[in-house]
């Protein structure tokens, strides 16, 4: 773990997903780190609250398991299954934004949650963070949407902070990574609030963000699109 993500592994420690060694390095940089140990705080009882979730939904036999213990299993036994690899994007996922957590529409039955923009003049979180340390790819959007995304290969698949503007609402949206075979898979989804982000009004960009099973290197693209399937933004991976 390096220090420039050290900020973005706070969902994983808190859902006790890091291996050992991650997890002491991880402590230790929570000693210095008073963003991260404000996020970590605010993340108490969320391991609790999916714990009372039932497993995701499946075609196959359904599990006793709640999504937590499908968490770990899977983290543990590493399975190449669609519900393995699904449930690994369910923890890439689960993402820390201005104001609280945001978790994917990766969950069963949720509608997309509602998510805060940061502005400037603040502590950023670990999406704007993440986003500001590293090398944005900027994408091609419509209708004057404009954003980017940094990205990096993780062991479980790709992680990526994505940051947008230009958009108004009420919209659901969904970032989804886009394979070169064609697969797609949601990295995770929000709602835009009428008021939108990075427009007139309401002028700080939305960061947040998420992440996909598929190894970066097999990516060919990312689209934000939005429930009705109109794409707002095009990123070349």
């Amino acid at each position: 773990m390096t220090s420039r993500v050290e900020h973005t592994d706070v969902g994983a420690y808190a859902l006790g997903l890091l291996d050992e060694d991650d997890r002491q390095a991880f402590e230790a940089h929570l000693l210095g780190c008073a963003p991260c140990r404000a996020e970590l705080a605010d993340l108490a009882g969320v391991a609790s609250a999916l714990d009372g979730i039932g497993p995701v939904e499946d075609p196959r036999p359904p599990s006793p398991e709640p999504v937590i213990d499908l968490l770990r299993r899977t983290k543990v036994s590493d399975k190449r299954t669609r519900r393995g690899t699904f449930v690994i994007g369910l923890a890439a996922a689960i993402t820390l934004v201005a104001g609280g957590l945001t978790i994917g529409t990766q969950l069963s039955g949720g509608g997309a949650p509602q998510v805060a923009a940061q502005g400037h003049g603040h502590d950023m979180g670990p999406a704007e963070q993440f986003y500001a340390d590293g090398k944005p790819i900027d994408g091609k959007g419509v209708d004057g949407v404009t954003g980017g995304l940094v990205v990096e290969s993780k062991g479980w698949g790709t992680h990526a902070a994505l940051k947008l503007a230009g958009v108004k609402g009420p919209l659901e949206c969904e970032l989804v990574s886009v394979s070169k075979s064609g697969e797609r898979r949601i990295m995770t989804g929000w709602s835009v609030p009428p008021a939108g982000y990075g427009v007139p009004g309401s002028p700080d960009p939305l960061y947040m963000h998420g992440g996909s099973a598929t190894p970066l290197k097999d990516v060919d693209h990312f689209e934000v699109v939005t429930s009705t399937g109109k794409k707002l933004l095009t990123i070349q991976a």
